[in-house]
């Protein structure tokens, strides 16, 4: 071990927390309708499965991109051979009109502040290279995505700090919050360089509101400090409230040309949006010419393949496909969503009312044996051992709430999603069966010792020896 590095032997990666052995387990015994259909079925994985058929068609339509063509000629030795790491300009300016469009067309994006990397986890990684030292502090609100204990903290040292939201106002940032995790962060002697929200939220599935990001604009550009806006769901919103991006609320303030202007930075990814997170394809946008700068020589430790940016390229540019794309999507979205909230409620289960994600945010409080997250992991552990699903548990996402669970409906078929709900059903039904044979058990025994004790009074009283007068 001596010769190994404090790195190499260090435990801080995250890989323990509940989030990942619960994809261990799952791994273990996949469930398959054939194959295996006792298996464990995969509901901890944020992936989109609902439109491949969308995209595998406009693949069949444009072969010419598929199989590395420009004009009839083959570009195979063009793409084999190395790229820089400013990316192919063709690809740059799709994807920033592609961001534009997610967005409604309300802000634009200059391919030049685009630095591209290799899915957002190297995005945020890299943003937390540029913006923050060994030691420093990122404030981020609860419950957040496990990934980050990883992304943002193993290799850059940085540390995180909660703002802590709680579902008595479905977990919105208020202000108090954001102040109170700040003088947190100072108790701690952490210096905080800034904030990082994801919106669409994972694992709340909801977007920030107007409110919100007004808040976070207006704490950061008091704080003198940072926000990152991780945006890789903005795609995925399918009901009322829209998507509002942290560019629209500099825009509408007319801070395009101040210096908090160049502290706010987004994240993008074709991971969810459009169901690609093997592409490995991920954005930093900045608006400080310095940290693009540093960026984009950092990302030579992730880059995304020429093949890859050169057929992307070509199907982000078909403004037909991306925009039917966009809306289709959307729908079957919202189809999904509203299949898994009806078998949750036929299992008497509620959720926070979400728009967006691919997941929603589950409350199981009421099967809990304790309001504790021992009761929290107890429970966890029968669903992902007994009733084979595997769920993220809310502490797994720092959820100072237990019971609360991340469960994601589109990374299966519909026929899958049908069997998760019946089993889920199965087992809330037996745990309620299971409570009323106790809660009846008790009663009896209650009742057995009311007879004990009335028979043992009524003796005693015939036994007692009459007064004397």
């Amino acid at each position: 071990m001596g010769l190994l590095s404090r790195k190499a032997t260090c435990n801080t990666h995250g890989q323990d927390s509940s989030y990942f052995l619960g994809w261990e387990e799952y791994e273990k015994n996949p469930y398959d309708e054939i194959k295996n259909p006792d298996g464990i079925i995969q509901m901890g994985l944020a992936e989109n499965q609902l439109s491949f058929d969308l995209i595998e068609s406009w693949l069949d339509k444009n072969p010419e991109a598929a199989n590395f063509k420009r004009e009839g000629q083959s570009i195979f030795r063009e793409l084999a051979l190395f790229q820089d790491y400013h990316g192919l300009p063709s690809f740059k300016n799709a994807m920033a009109d592609f961001m534009s469009e997610n967005r409604g067309n309300r802000v634009s994006f200059d391919p030049k502040k685009l630095v591209l990397t290799a899915g957002a986890t190297s995005a945020n990684e890299t943003l937390m290279f540029c913006l923050a030292n060994h030691g420093d502090a990122f404030l981020l609100p609860t419950p957040y995505y496990p990934g980050f204990d990883r992304d943002l903290k193993w290799r850059t040292g940085v540390e995180i700090v909660p703002i802590q939201c709680t579902s008595a106002n479905g977990f919105r940032i208020t202000k108090s919050a954001l102040e109170e995790a700040y003088e947190l962060a100072q108790k701690l002697n952490l210096k905080v360089k800034g904030v990082l929200i994801t919106n669409p939220s994972n694992p709340l599935g909801t977007t920030s509101t107007r409110t919100e990001l007004n808040h976070l604009v207006d704490f950061v550009t008091r704080k003198n400090i940072h926000l990152i806006s991780d945006e890789i769901y903005s795609g995925t919103v399918f009901t009322s409230p829209g998507f509002i991006s942290v560019m629209e609320v500099l825009k509408e303030k007319k801070l395009e040309h101040t210096d908090v202007f160049k502290r706010v930075h987004i994240v993008y990814s074709l991971s969810k949006d459009l169901g690609l997170p093997g592409f490995r394809v991920g954005v930093i946008y900045s608006n400080d010419d310095i940290v693009v700068a540093a960026a984009t020589k950092m990302s030579s430790f992730g880059l995304i393949s020429s093949q890859t940016q050169y057929l992307l390229s070509a199907l982000l540019s078909d403004k037909n496909f991306t925009k039917n794309y966009l809306k289709e999507n959307q729908i079957r979205l919202k189809n999904r969503h509203k299949k898994l909230l009806a078998g949750l409620e036929a299992a008497g289960i509620d959720c926070l009312k979400s728009n967006a994600g691919l997941f929603c945010w589950v409350d199981m409080r009421h099967l809990l044996r304790s309001n504790t997250f021992e009761a929290e992991i107890e429970l966890w552990k029968k669903i992902v051992y007994e009733v084979k699903l595997n769920i993220s548990p809310g502490s797994s996402c720092h959820c100072n709430e237990p019971g609360w669970f991340r469960v994601c409906f589109a990374n299966m078929s519909e026929q899958t999603l049908k069997v998760a709900l019946n089993r889920l059903k199965m087992f809330v039904d037996g745990q309620s069966s299971t409570t009323r044979s106790q809660s009846e058990h008790q009663r009896l025994k209650s009742l057995r010792k009311m007879k004990v004790s009335n028979w043992v009074f009524r003796l005693s009283f015939q036994d007692r020896e009459p007064e004397e007068r």
